[in-house]
């Protein structure tokens, strides 16, 4: 099989491979830059993990359901009016996620959550356009090579991850060292606006382009043809296996670099790791081809599921900086190729199911990384967290809990809050920030209810700061590995069913691409 654009009949291929390839980017940089400032948003608004866990998964959910509704219109409406939906959305988005201090002012917590919450979810919505556009797409450009070019067209997503985490890190606050002054971070609206950069260029490039439909589609196959297609053992077998892949890669992702941020007692150094292994997402994937033709998409899954399980588990237990490169390098392994080559599958195994099939195993990955593994890894953290403090140092838990309690499929822990937390961790403990907003505030005559409350708080409990950090900073690396450590068993259960699938193919002679002619 030759890897060359030159293979396809559309004169446009390549333009619409980039293109695909810089919508993608888009997701991935607003995805990495709100990772990076998760934090931000716990201390300003005073949000738990498992909120912060919720908006995340919001801003998944919305992908997965609109992954799934549009790809059964794609053909029929076009590709071109979904993407030009896409990119209103995109800007959309932008404008309600940047509402979210006014609404805090005026509002408080709720109103600041509902402002991300949806904000994040139409931003989703436009991913979930894209997404349903540019896998199809991908696929029928390069009807002889789907595993390779769907990994090149998702090396957007690492790139844009790298773009955005080194974006976050350059952006990060910076500790006071070596007789230098501390550096705050930069307001997080600006960090969060760069993702419309790559949404302008993809906008651009997709301009006056003619879009093919579907093989399924051209071959005259009917919607309820391609429903009819993919209701079978086998496919209901992969959508169970890419749910999985969904929580454990971007569920993991939306926490990764907060957790090892955490671990190595430095945000901008959980950035940084988090870049570096985007890096090698994105280099890997290139080169998917050739592993690929060597031992089968199959096999490739099942090795990255094992590696996936090693990185976590490893990750989970790391407590130093070389532990923490060691195994991030093991897990981004792992995960560079489960969600494309999982998607090349199912268009080679059912290409009669056309962008329906395609589309609804990357819907369901989405729904379960926004309902299941964000909330889910977030709420692990809370649980574990508060958990370890409330044994080893049950007095400062009950100073830096969170008022409300949070909930999880059935599940309740009360987690520790954001923004009080924040504030002990802030340049050691000293609540310099908040003094400096308190002064900031009483020099603009400004009252701001939110803020007095917790300045409020932090006077009765300063006294006892030096005291409480090392058990509240404890308790929250203590809940970060513990989530990784549960969350290691996932793939290893995707490892597992990989094996159970390669032994069910070699008793029907092998795995290999089904052709749309031979299907019934």
């Amino acid at each position: 099989m030759s890897n060359s654009l030159d293979t396809t009949t559309a004169p446009n291929a390549k333009r619409l491979l980039w293109a695909g390839f810089m919508a993608i980017l888009a997701a991935g940089v607003g995805y990495s830059v709100r990772g990076g400032i998760l934090g931000q948003w716990a201390e300003q608004f005073g949000f738990t993990m498992t909120d912060l866990g919720k908006i995340t998964g919001g801003g998944l959910t919305g992908f997965g359901i609109v992954i799934i509704l549009s790809s059964l219109i794609a053909d029929k409406v076009g590709y071109g009016k979904l993407m030009i939906t896409a990119f209103a959305l995109h800007f959309i988005s932008a404008v309600i996620t940047l509402a979210a201090p006014a609404a805090f002012a005026s509002g408080g917590k709720e109103a600041a959550f509902n402002c991300l919450f949806w904000g994040m979810f139409i931003f989703a919505v436009g991913n979930g356009l894209c997404e349903a556009v540019v896998n199809p797409l991908t696929a029928t450009l390069f009807p002889n090579n789907k595993a390779h070019y769907l990994n090149v067209l998702h090396a957007g997503w690492p790139a844009g991850l790298v773009i955005g985490g080194l974006a976050s890190a350059f952006m990060a606050a910076k500790p006071a060292e070596n007789g230098a002054a501390a550096i705050s971070a930069v307001d997080w609206k600006i960090q969060m606006s760069l993702f419309l950069i790559p949404v302008i260029i993809y906008g651009v490039m997709l301009l006056g382009q003619k879009f093919p439909k579907s093989e399924a589609t051209s071959a005259g196959v009917t919607l309820g043809q391609m429903l009819m297609s993919i209701a079978t053992p086998l496919m209901f077998v992969l959508l169970i296996i890419h749910a999985l892949v969904g929580y454990v890669e971007l569920g993991t992702d939306s926490w990764i670099s907060k957790i090892t941020g955490t671990i190595m007692a430095s945000p901008a150094a959980g950035l940084k790791l988090f870049v570096y292994t985007s890096l090698l997402m994105f280099g890997l994937r290139f080169v998917a081809g050739p592993i690929v033709h060597k031992i089968s998409p199959l096999g490739l899954l099942l090795v990255s599921s094992v590696l996936g399980f090693l990185g976590l588990k490893l990750l989970g237990s790391a407590t130093t900086v070389v532990a923490c490169v060691i195994a991030a390098t093991v897990y981004a392994c792992g995960k560079t190729f489960l969600w494309p080559t999982m998607l090349a599958v199912v268009s080679e195994r059912f290409p009669r199911g056309g962008a329906v099939a395609v589309g609804l195993i990357g819907g369901v990955g989405m729904l379960s990384a926004g309902l299941l593994g964000g909330p889910a890894i977030g709420f692990k953290q809370d649980y574990h967290a508060s958990a370890n403090l409330k044994e080893m140092a049950p007095e400062a838990y009950e100073r830096y809990k969170s008022a409300s309690q949070n909930s999880f499929m059935g599940f309740n822990t009360v987690g520790l809050d954001g923004a009080k937390v924040g504030v002990l961790c802030d340049a050691n403990g000293s609540g310099a920030e908040l003094d400096r907003v308190t002064a900031l505030l009483a020099k603009e005559n400004t009252k701001d209810e939110n803020h007095e409350k917790l300045a409020g708080w932090w006077n009765d409990v300063k006294p006892l700061a030096e005291k409480d950090k090392k058990p509240v900073s404890d308790a929250g690396i203590y809940g970060g590995q513990m989530a990784l450590k549960l969350t290691s068993y996932v793939p290893l259960t995707m490892a597992l069913l990989f094996l159970l699938l390669i032994a069910y193919f070699r008793t029907q002679g092998g795995y290999k691409p089904v052709e749309l002619k031979e299907q019934k």
